[in-house]
């Protein structure tokens, strides 16, 4: 079994991760051809095309490492990951945001140790902006044009109330009803998993999740959220987990510094 230590892998999953966002906007400049999936979210060949790239770098890197990844799940069903690592790949999440013309769409590949995520790469590729979180060792960013990367933290809330971020396609009365108990001094619609990492570079302070999302959707952002000094917990205060039966997620709240 190779060596654990996810900084080794770093350097060949961010050029993987930007390979695969190159790939992703070339698809959006030709033309999008929208299918959907037996549960009936979008799928397009952007999608499918990004998880191949990123799939045959973890099989060069890490051939003995199950990979959990979105679209071969779809089509395949999930392999076994009995082992004490996998890998878990969301190829573009924010499939909404990128059929939509927007810009908050993410590529996200996580390494899982022992159910928690141990490093995480999130990718956008129409802002060129990456994030890798490494739990205990720490968070950076990289913007467009920079030649380094930046260390990033998140922030302990403001007095005058939480910053709250939302899913512009999953707002749902219960998170509604969430808010209703805290002082909010502004809520931000976000796409995709970039909610983690706003998160993570001290733009917001919470993100209350009521709905469905799977393991892949998350495990990367909660990777540089919790690197960052935040955290992701389900509704009893429980650390997420991740290997779970079907790999999905329950209800969770994300956040930074002390953001109750």
């Amino acid at each position: 079994m190779p060596s654990m230590d996810p900084a080794e892998y770093s350097d060949p999953l961010i050029a993987a991760a930007r390979h695969a966002g190159n790939a992703i906007l070339a698809v959006r400049a030709k033309g999008l051809d929208v299918r959907e999936k037996a549960d009936r979210s979008p799928v397009t060949e952007a999608d499918e095309t990004a998880e191949q790239i990123i799939l045959a770098v973890l099989d060069e890197i890490t051939p003995a490492i199950p990979v959990v990844a979105e679209e071969s799940v779809a089509r395949d069903g999930a392999p076994e990951v009995g082992a004490p690592w996998f890998w878990l790949v969301d190829p573009l999440d924010g499939t909404k945001e990128f059929i939509a013309g927007r810009d908050e769409f993410t590529v996200n590949i996580a390494l899982i140790e022992d159910g928690s995520p141990i490093m995480g790469i999130v990718y956008l590729p129409a802002l060129d902006e990456l994030y890798l979180g490494i739990p205990g060792r720490g968070a950076w960013r990289q913007q467009r044009d920079d030649t380094t990367s930046q260390a990033i933290a998140v922030r302990h809330p403001p007095a005058e109330g939480l910053t709250v971020l939302a899913s512009r396609s999953h707002r749902t009365p219960e998170v509604d009803a969430y808010l209703e108990h805290l002082t909010v001094a502004g809520l931000r619609a976000v796409g995709s998993s970039l909610k983690f990492c706003v998160l993570a570079s001290g733009g917001a302070d919470l993100y209350p999740r009521f709905g469905r999302t799977m393991e892949w959707d998350t495990a990367a952002g909660d990777a540089v959220l919790r690197a960052a000094g935040g955290r992701v917990e389900t509704i009893d205060g429980a650390p997420m987990r991740y290997a779970k039966r079907g790999f999905a997620n329950p209800d969770f709240i994300a956040r930074g510094a002390a953001a109750e």
